[in-house]
């Protein structure tokens, strides 16, 4: 189930918070959507995550950092241009808060929105837009960590309630990481099958799960290996393949996408039989 968020939270927007979902209705649906996302989380997920309402402070002075970070990058550009700035630095922010994986555990579509944004100003930046392009771009961004945050603060209500499972930060079991490999790209193949079908709901779920389920459990590996993979490899789950399976008009835009991220797996999996070797070389 999809809940589209039409709020444009800021930080005085999120004491209105409950009053936004206070009809019955509303209610019903966000707990049904929260009730059903995933709960099994392979990457570096904190135990935190069990304990979403104790964490709500950090969670929103992580938002206010990351919303001032990137305005002061924003701004450098603005004043001096893109050498003045490290577009890098945006990804590295994101993943250094621990609302990164609060939100990723408990509302998929909203992580992948605040991916997108993200990226929107970092590709700004990268292709040196005007000023006002990377702005729009750093609104949007700004708009989906507020939502981001406000799905949270309602989850951690759910989670009171004991409406959520616990979150399970274990990688997957019975399965090489190299199988992960494989598990994945097959993964990738039924959602070029459901667009196909002309299921483009069921085809992102796909790769939201797929991400969530099983590339985050060989994140850790991989980025010993080759980090800036890793980093192209969640721009292809979180922006460009959602994104082409919105505005495609064809079924082989989508697999173009699929084929290229197979390609990047295909390296991956060489890097982690080579990861494993060592291992099992060592002991």
């Amino acid at each position: 189930m999809s809940i589209i968020y039409n709020y444009p939270f800021g930080p005085t927007d999120m004491k209105h918070l409950s009053k936004s979902v206070k009809t019955l209705g509303a209610s019903l649906l966000l707990a049904s959507a929260f009730a059903t996302q995933p709960v099994l989380a392979n990457g570096p997920i904190g135990e935190h995550v069990n304990h979403l309402q104790a964490n709500i402070k950090d969670y929103s002075e992580e938002v206010e950092w990351m919303v001032g970070k990137v305005d002061t990058m924003v701004s450098d550009y603005s004043k001096s241009g893109a050498k003045a700035v490290k577009s890098d630095d945006l990804i590295e922010y994101w993943e250094s808060v621990k609302f990164h994986s609060a939100i990723e555990t408990n509302y998929v579509p909203v992580y992948a929105s605040i991916w997108q944004g993200i990226y929107g100003v970092k590709m700004a930046i990268d292709n040196n837009k005007p000023a006002e392009e990377v702005r729009k771009q750093q609104k949007a961004m700004n708009i989906a960590l507020w939502q981001g945050l406000g799905a949270v603060k309602l989850a951690a209500k759910f989670q009171q309630k004991g409406l959520l499972d616990t979150v399970k930060a274990t990688a997957t079991e019975g399965m090489t990481q190299s199988a992960t490999i494989d598990e994945i790209k097959h993964k990738l193949d039924r959602v070029v099958a459901k667009f196909a079908e002309r299921l483009q709901d069921e085809a992102t779920e796909i790769v939201h799960d797929t991400y969530l389920h099983l590339f985050e459990g060989v994140e850790g590996t991989l980025i010993e290996q080759d980090a800036k993979l890793v980093e192209v490899l969640e721009k292809d789950f979180n922006v460009t393949l959602p994104q082409t399976i919105k505005s495609a008009k064809s079924v082989d835009e989508v697999r173009d996408v699929v084929s290229d991220m197979h390609t990047k797996l295909d390296r991956a999996k060489t890097l982690i039989e080579k990861a494993e070797k060592s291992r099992k070389d060592v002991f």
